[in-house]
């Protein structure tokens, strides 16, 4: 199973996860500052991006082509493999939008979406894929 493309990308996914998972620790134990709000973002921004790709490796897998991320969700959403299609096409359009983060309060609002809503996301299509591997 190593050599099928879907689990060589969720491994870079799960791995880019942990990064993440270790920047939302710090938070909780340091609270929020300018670097770890710069942090936080970069981690999410590579996790999304890893996150949808192995979506659409598993889906190619399966015999569904999908060329972005918003077919991607969709049809990860209609295969089960994400139970809330809106807040990761939300994720999507916060992953979009990360380059305006110099402002303060966008970055602001996107930390405290992914401290509270997008982590969770990411935690549960993580088990999704695990239960595959482990079957």
């Amino acid at each position: 199973m190593q050599n099928i493309r879907w689990v060589q990308r969720f491994e870079n996914f799960e791995k880019a996860s942990i990064n993440l998972n270790e920047t939302i620790e710090c938070i909780k134990h340091n609270g929020i500052n300018k670097i770890y709000t710069m942090a936080l973002i970069q981690a999410y921004e590579i996790v999304f991006e890893l996150a949808w790709k192995t979506m659409k490796d598993y889906l190619e897998f399966n015999g569904i082509i999908t060329d972005t991320p918003r077919e991607t969700i969709k049809e990860a959403f209609s295969k089960n493999i994400i139970s809330d299609g809106h807040i990761w096409i939300e994720m999507m359009e916060a992953r979009n939008k990360t380059s305006h983060t110099y402002k303060e309060e966008y970055a602001k609002s996107l930390c405290d979406d992914i401290l509270n809503i997008y982590s969770n996301q990411i935690i549960n299509l993580l088990e999704f894929f695990k239960g595959k591997i482990n079957g």
